[in-house]
């Protein structure tokens, strides 16, 4: 499957999703679509449709964002040095597939990674599990 073109993205994203995936945005918190989503089922990145996170790995983080401890395979999602935030270091979570901002990691999640992946809905899609 190729990869669509930022022209294709601005065309078929909301301006939200646009620029939340293709400029790094954050969105506001408690004001999203799928921080208070408990459905099950794989939520997916919304500009190239790669699996990320499952919902069963979904905790409440109290941050007003939807947070997970780990994604649905270690593959899915890279890692970046983020140093946009008064020069104070985060890393960056994107889609490993397209390169899509979803994110930042942090080090205050449960067990069992200790991880908080803490994603912007704007970046996701969710497709119910299977019945």
């Amino acid at each position: 499957m190729t990869l669509p073109s930022k022209d294709e993205l601005r065309a078929r994203l909301t301006p939200e999703q646009f620029r939340v995936t293709q400029k790094a945005g954050t969105e506001k918190p408690f004001n999203n679509a799928y921080n208070d989503c408990k459905e099950p089922g794989v939520y997916h990145c919304v500009c190239c449709d790669e699996p990320l996170y499952d919902a069963a790995h979904k905790f409440d983080s109290g941050t007003g964002w939807p947070s997970y401890f780990q994604p649905i395979t270690a593959t899915s999602v890279r890692e970046k040095a983020d140093r946009s935030l008064f020069m104070r270091a985060r890393t960056e979570i994107l889609c490993a597939r397209c390169d899509a901002h979803l994110g930042h990691v942090f080090d205050d999640g449960p067990a069992p990674t200790g991880k908080r992946y803490c994603m912007n809905s704007a970046s996701m899609v969710l497709k119910p599990a299977d019945d």
